[in-house]
């Protein structure tokens, strides 16, 4: 079994074609062909239905998840080398939640950056799940995630940064939701709301405040990401449930806590069964002297608590 050999199987996997895999990896089909056939005659079963439509066989399912990670962990091992005999070129692999990105990460990407030019930064930004799956099938390096209360995947390690509030988000040119500055969920179903899209963190937490008041939203605007979700708020379409660190630096919007209060937790999170590679440890070393920086000159809400500290 050879690391070529699961990467045309992957590739095969992906685009369900033997031609345009061949095409993909850069080899005749032939080659990709006997390559495959001599994977399959080393793990004793058929990978692949070879028919019209080529599909997995039940084995080729098992093992795909497993050739992903063992691909992902030689990428890892070329990095890791290159990085240690002198050569401080690469990618860094990061992902965040569509809020996190508005937020601390843009000026924490700045910094890094600054600091080191060659590294090429590659950003997804996903749902907290979608990234967690990212992470464990190899395709990122790091990812910033929000905590669930059911606790996170074993195979992957995380350190806490923060618990922040979540706030109700109104555009400051309208009448405040609330003369108090606080409301709690029961008023915010009489109000229009505007809400991201399924597989977010932040619409799992603000949908299950409504189930546990035994009251329903009303949804004006439901399926955006987060910064439609903030222009529509600034355009008076409606009022959202967003993290405290969104109000920072957006003077049209007006912040109206909740009560009882809704919290979550922010984690820097990579898989624990291979060491991070150079740069995403550099990575993690400057978001934390970031968020320790901005805490200590007072740029964060009351209602933010750094966890962990650099």
């Amino acid at each position: 079994m050879t690391l070529q050999q699961l990467a045309y199987f992957v590739a095969i996997a992906d685009v369900r074609s033997f031609t345009r895999a061949a095409d993909l990896t850069g080899v005749a089909q032939p080659t990709l062909s006997r390559q495959l056939r001599a994977l399959e005659d080393e793990l004793g079963a058929p990978l692949v239905n070879r028919g019209k439509a080529v599909t997995l066989t039940p084995a080729g399912d098992a093992v795909l998840p497993l050739a992903r990670r063992m691909l992902a962990d030689a990428d890892s091992a070329r990095t890791a080398v290159a990085e240690i005999v002198g050569l401080r070129r690469g990618n860094l692999r990061i992902g965040a939640t569509p809020s996190l990105c508005i937020g601390v990460l843009a000026d924490v990407l700045r910094v890094f950056h600054e600091q080191h030019p060659e590294i090429h930064l590659q950003l997804a930004e996903n749902g907290s799940q979608s990234l967690v799956r990212d992470l464990a099938r190899g395709a990122l390096d790091v990812a910033l995630v929000i905590v669930p209360p059911t606790g996170v995947d074993p195979a992957l390690h995380i350190t806490p940064l923060l618990r922040e509030r979540l706030s109700v988000a109104s555009p400051r040119s309208g009448r405040a939701p609330s003369t108090r500055g606080s409301m709690s969920i029961t008023e915010l179903s009489r109000r229009p709301l505007v809400m991201v899209r399924q597989g977010y963190d932040l619409r799992e937490v603000t949908l299950q405040a409504f189930r546990e008041a035994g009251v329903t939203p009303r949804f004006a605007v439901e399926g955006a990401e987060m910064d439609a979700v903030l222009r529509l708020v600034e355009a008076g379409t409606g009022v959202a449930v967003v993290p405290d660190l969104i109000f920072t630096g957006r003077p049209r919007l007006r912040r109206t806590v909740l009560t009882p209060p809704l919290y979550r937790t922010v984690a820097i999170a990579r898989r624990t069964d291979i060491a991070p590679i150079q740069s995403a440890q550099a990575f993690t070393d400057t978001l934390l002297s970031f968020l320790g920086d901005v805490s200590a000159i007072g740029g964060l809400s009351s209602d933010v608590q750094i966890l962990h500290r650099w």
